[in-house]
């Protein structure tokens, strides 16, 4: 049996211009979300022609659902670090620190518990997250640690240092960090 959509097969000029002001963007900001560009939202909302593409279902998901854009938003980061926890290419977790003060915030963009930086942990502490990092890089106990050190060019043990080098990558998974200070 073949499947069959309630999705429209085109949109209108109109139709993009309901959908920016549905969630409220200008051309530039909906073009960057979108990833296209600005150019190419200004055609669409000027075309006298039928739009057809992987925009009009999208564009038919957002009009139904508007806070899809919040909760794909990357919100600013008060603190001080901020981990980027990905699978594959898809950003499954953000974590934001402050070193000093000990403080850890996170917000997931995935429901599936086993993609999450922290799994069921919502509302992780700092002991949770240098777990986390060490789970991430080789451990302090390692057999021959030094050479490792040595051959990463880090001086002493410190997971940040190594998963800035590594990604935080282990063999066998596609999971990746990237940090931003």
């Amino acid at each position: 049996m073949e499947r069959r959509y309630v999705t429209p097969d085109h949109l209108t000029s109109e139709d993009i211009k309901e959908l920016r002001a549905a969630l409220d963007m200008t051309q530039s900001q909906l073009a960057v979300f979108l990833r296209v560009s600005k150019r190419t939202v200004e055609r669409w909302e000027t075309s006298k022609e039928p739009i057809t593409g992987a925009i009009v279902t999208l564009a038919d998901i957002l009009l139904r659902n508007p806070e899809m854009e919040e909760k794909l938003r990357l919100k600013d980061n008060r603190l001080k670090l901020r981990l980027k926890y990905f699978y594959k290419n898809m950003l499954c977790t953000v974590i934001d620190v402050d070193e000093l003060q000990r403080k850890v915030e996170i917000k997931n963009y995935v429901k599936n518990p086993m993609l999450r930086a922290f799994g069921v942990n919502n509302e992780p502490d700092y002991d949770d997250y240098e777990q986390f990092l060490e789970s991430r890089c080789f451990p302090r106990t390692r057999d021959k640690m030094k050479l490792e050190l040595k051959r990463l060019d880090i001086p002493f043990y410190d997971p940040i240092l190594i998963i800035e080098k590594t990604l935080g990558r282990m063999e066998e998974d596609e999971f990746y960090i990237e940090i931003e200070r």
